[in-house]
């Protein structure tokens, strides 16, 4: 019975490298989905409202890719801001089927009071578990896995920044 070796879930295989990284992601996630719901709103919200704060100016399809939605679903993110008087979609200068968003008054200070107190909760869990040293490594390496990532399965897809 000598089939092939599966691979060890501990070690540091691929795998386990893969099962630690989706485990902390998620426990990451949730503990930042809590911090932005603490603060009145949510997460689709909150990402294009940040997007804008920290961007400018962009038009739809741009934010659904810096934020990871998809186009209808940044579309109804867009328009319930829109509602809320926190964005507002203005023409393009140069070309005329476009529409730039762009944050209102009211959107700019919300978002910069939000972006203040979930910055604060992303600190605490940081600085918490990790050096400053070991963020920049850690950072590091999450850019090297997600490229090669975002290379194999989408290849002219990638964005890796943050």
């Amino acid at each position: 019975m000598n089939g092939p070796k599966l691979e060890s879930l501990t070690g540091g295989s691929g795998v386990h490298v893969f099962l630690v990284l989706w485990k902390a992601a998620r426990a990451a996630q949730a503990y930042a989905e809590k911090s932005i719901y603490e603060l009145e709103m949510c997460g689709s919200d909150f990402a294009v409202l940040e997007a804008l704060l920290h961007k400018g100016p962009l038009p739809v399809n741009e934010i659904g890719k810096k934020v990871l939605l998809t186009s209808g679903s940044i579309t109804v993110a867009v328009d319930r801001l829109e509602t809320k008087g926190l964005v507002e979609r203005r023409a393009h200068g140069t070309d005329r089927r476009a529409r730039i968003v762009h944050l209102t008054k009211p959107g700019r200070k919300l978002i910069t009071r939000v972006y203040a107190g979930h910055a604060a909760d992303m600190e605490r869990l940081a600085s918490a578990s990790l050096t400053r040293a070991e963020r920049k490594t850690l950072i590091s390496l999450l850019k090297k896995i997600g490229y090669e990532a975002a290379t194999v399965s989408e290849p002219g897809e990638e964005d890796t920044s943050a």
